[in-house]
């Protein structure tokens, strides 16, 4: 029997899990996605919250207790001239206690002999009517009625006595606070002026984390940002400070090794140099020409092996029409004998440094002709990580045979040489997808490969504006 317990008990708890955490899922979902945002709701929910409890227990306790006071005072001074009229209910009496009340407590008093209550209800409901009528009712053991909303500055209050009745226009600042509302206009007077200030003071600093987001950016898609100086708070500075210190040694290391290679760049074309030479002394026979294509196909590789070292060192971001740019490519293509078709869509203008972007292309659409037939490169406004629709998508698409779902990320690895039926670097040194990737996302993008619906590869690449 325990251990039925425990298994029925236990998928309960799993089902249970998920719906305890929605609320908090949904509450994750409606908060700002910015620090900025974020931080201010910090900020101003509890002093909302504050606000509301603050006026909560003002109207509840403090409000509705000096009312009652005021009810209670007012009805006792009621109750005594009542009681000292019925002792003497003469018309000379009345006149006496309506000039005492008149002229010491500011209490207009009338006895209207022969008068009646009026029929209609005297109570609303509200807090005013209610104190007053719990102090009629214990202090005064007649038939009374009360109208707190027909004047603005006094409550009408009329009580039966035999053969008359006694009405006292009281003041309302006699019987409730009328100015709580004052308090009320400075709690969220002062609340909206603290919350503007510290919306200025936030502002101030959540700036520097955005000028430090945007540098990491920038240097993320591969530009320069010389102009990024650390600043706001200690933290913030000391976050700046080492993003500086990475970038500074990535940008060292970069150029160290563009340096090294390009040393020894120089240092195997100098024998080379001197083996074109010497080949070229011996005459055309048939050896010798395939000596030649050796030591053009070695020029060759040591070229790519260079650019894909030196990356994209050099040169600047600049605004681009990639329009353009892929027409260029696709002339290019025909030079060689190769036909693409092209479907560009919308602005295509952003910032690229375009001599290396253009490798980029070039490079992959040189393997998609190479291995298939026929060629479509489309341009079209993507979406970014951030989701904010700012990116671009350039797909090229051919109906060659593709390559095996398992390589299709391999492929991308440097000196990689794909030995199934598509080779993307057939005769290469391996090295035109790695160069390709590595300009893409020295932009800050991604180059990606699946099937195409035409039936062979699809290569993406992805460039943020």
């Amino acid at each position: 029997m325990q251990t039925e317990v425990h298994a029925d008990t236990k998928p309960e708890r799993a089902r249970a899990a998920p719906a305890a955490w929605r609320p908090f899922q949904i509450m994750k979902r409606l908060m700002p996605r910015g620090l900025y945002g974020r931080s201010l709701i910090i900020i101003v929910a509890p002093m909302v919250l504050l606000q509301f409890v603050v006026t909560y227990v003002f109207l509840e306790r403090h409000w509705q207790l000096v009312t009652q006071r005021l009810s209670a005072k007012t009805v006792a001074e009621i109750a005594m001239m009542l009681a000292e009229f019925n002792e003497n209910p003469t018309p000379l009496q009345a006149s006496r206690i309506a000039a005492r009340a008149n002229a010491h407590l500011g209490l207009p008093i009338a006895f209207l002999d022969g008068e009646v209550l009026p029929e209609t209800p005297s109570s609303t409901g509200s807090l005013l009517d209610n104190s007053l009528n719990d102090e009629l009712r214990q202090r005064i053991a007649r038939p009374f009625w009360i109208n707190t909303a027909q004047y603005s500055k006094y409550v009408d209050i009329r009580i039966a006595y035999n053969g008359g009745v006694m009405r006292i226009l009281t003041p309302a600042s006699h019987v409730y606070a009328s100015n709580w509302h004052i308090f009320l206009v400075w709690m969220f007077g002062t609340s909206v002026v603290l919350i503007i200030v510290a919306i200025v003071f936030l502002r101030n600093q959540i700036r520097p984390i955005e000028r430090l987001a945007e540098a990491a950016t920038s240097f993320g898609k591969g530009r320069d940002v010389p102009s990024y100086r650390p600043q706001g708070a200690a933290e913030v500075r000391s976050a700046a400070q080492a993003f500086m210190d990475m970038h500074a040694r990535i940008k060292r290391q970069i150029e160290q090794r563009t340096a090294m290679l390009a040393g020894v760049s120089h240092d195997l074309r100098t024998p080379l140099t001197r083996f074109k030479l010497q080949l070229a002394m011996l005459g055309d026979a048939p050896e010798i020409e395939e000596l030649r294509a050796d030591i053009s196909e070695m020029e060759r590789m040591l070229e790519d092996y260079l650019e894909f070292a030196r990356g994209h060192q050099g040169e600047t971001s600049e605004e681009t029409d990639l329009a353009e740019l892929i027409e260029e490519v696709r002339a290019d293509a025909q030079r060689k004998g190769y036909e693409l078709r092209l479907d560009l869509h919308g602005d295509l203008v952003l910032p690229l440094r375009r001599h290396a972007f253009k490798r980029c292309l070039t490079n992959i659409v040189d393997n998609a002709c190479k291995h298939a037939p026929h060629v479509w490169i489309t341009a079209i406004h993507g979406t970014d990580d951030a989701g904010d629709g700012g990116g671009i998508d350039i797909l090229i698409d051919d109906d060659g045979a593709g390559i095996p779902d398992d390589q299709l990320e391999e492929v991308f690895r440097p000196f990689y040489r794909l030995d199934a039926a598509r080779n993307l670097e057939d005769g290469g040194s391996g090295l035109g997808l790695a160069i390709a990737r590595d300009i893409a996302r020295g932009h800050g993008g991604d180059i990606v490969l699946a099937r195409s619906p035409m039936g062979g590869l699809r290569a993406i690449i992805h460039v943020p504006v």
